[in-house]
């Protein structure tokens, strides 16, 4: 089947009659490619925590396509496998430690206050675009050490890269240059002028000769600015989503904001942001689930269509927020687990709290809603509310 057929609109019913039908299909993958797609629970599962899936482009047959990145941009956690992957990981991962973020809770916390004091006490917004789109852009760009009349055009140019625009055929590589060229511009003045952050850190890093390469020290900085954005702008919009649409459920957190930390299992586990992990390519002709895949041939798993196995979640597409959502993998699994998550997971919890706090009457406004543009991502072009 052609994997783009229907997913846009309603891809949960596709990947539940895919699911029901079989384990894994043969199908033809978003750049015309053929490909693998695995869809249940426990494959799903066993196959991100499998050494013998590689996610390094060198690994596959020639026929997978996807993003091209320049050499600069590629050498990221995303196209790596040990040891690389583990080296570069464990240079990175001090930033997203428990103490570190929860460190980062209060100046979060202070971001979404201010977000929403801009809002005033009523009106009407686009949710994502005053909301849900620069609390992250800001956490992460702090995080980073980026300038703030910088982060507009970061918003616009990793907009194009997930979701591009039919009308607009060279805006994602147009994109990706204008950010390759601020990546080094920034990288630039961090080595002039370094400062309390984690870019001006790493580069210290590769400086000092721990064996991150010059392309590495790029990738990762576009990764974090990536994967910081675009994960958790789409977590936190598809959870206002979700409590807007089930009114009982939001009345319950209303009246105990304590669930809300377990409550954003649930809400990431119904409505994660991202439909597909990234690619992977057999190291040697494995067999999942009865289905014999030759090495270097594409596999696609789906976190969306396992997130909702009933063998896994019973009842899976009905929102919860008392169900035990531990174990979803909207956010990954194995060594390759989102290394962002536990703060994902920390601006969420915040995002909704001050939300739910701040608008005791907020309801989603009149219109039809419009989902991104992407096979791989799940997330809100606009989240209209009056509140």
């Amino acid at each position: 089947m052609d994997l783009a057929d229907g997913l846009l609109d309603q891809p949960y019913d596709i990947y539940r009659r895919l699911r029901d039908t079989a384990p894994v299909h043969r199908i033809t993958g978003p750049d015309g490619t053929a490909a693998w797609l695995v869809t249940r629970y426990e494959d799903v599962r066993a196959v991100l925590a499998d050494p013998r899936l590689s996610l390094d482009k060198r690994r596959g047959t020639g026929t997978y396509k996807g993003l091209s990145l320049p050499p600069a941009l590629d050498a990221n956690l995303l196209n790596m496998d040990p040891p690389d992957h583990t080296r570069i990981r464990r240079l990175v991962g001090r930033a997203f430690t428990p103490r570190r973020v929860q460190q980062l809770r209060e100046p979060i916390r202070r971001t979404a206050d201010r977000l929403l004091d801009a809002l005033g006490p009523h009106g009407s917004t686009d949710l994502v675009a005053s909301y849900a789109a620069p609390l992250p852009i800001t956490v992460i760009c702090d995080l980073l050490g980026i300038p703030e009349g910088d982060r507009l055009d970061f918003r616009q140019w990793t907009d194009s890269l997930t979701a591009p625009d039919p009308a607009r055929p060279h805006a994602s590589k147009e994109a990706m240059a204008a950010m390759l060229d601020f990546l080094t511009r920034l990288v630039a003045t961090k080595r002039r002028e370094p400062a309390d952050d984690l870019l001006s850190d790493l580069i210290a890093v590769r400086d000092e000769g721990d064996r991150l390469g010059e392309d590495e020290l790029m990738s990762l900085a576009f990764l974090i600015l990536f994967a910081g954005y675009e994960n958790t702008v789409q977590l936190i919009g598809n959870a206002v989503l979700a409590l807007l649409q089930h009114p009982d459920q939001l009345a319950a957190l209303r009246k105990d904001p304590g669930r809300i930390p377990a409550a954003v299992e649930e809400l990431a586990r119904y409505e994660g942001p991202m439909l597909l992990a990234m690619r992977r390519f057999p190291v040697e002709d494995v067999t999942i689930a009865g289905a014999t895949i030759p090495a270097g041939e594409t596999v696609w798993v789906s976190l969306s269509a396992a997130d909702r196995d009933p063998a896994r979640f019973p009842d899976p597409d009905r929102l919860d927020l008392s169900r035990d959502a531990s174990g979803h993998l909207s956010l990954g699994h194995g060594i390759h687990y989102c290394l962002g998550a536990p703060l994902a997971r920390a601006e969420t919890e915040i995002a909704l709290t001050a939300l739910l706090e701040r608008f005791p009457d907020l309801a989603l406004a009149e219109g039809e809603l419009r989902w991104r543009s992407s096979l791989r991502a799940r997330g809100l072009t606009a989240l209209p509310v009056t509140y």
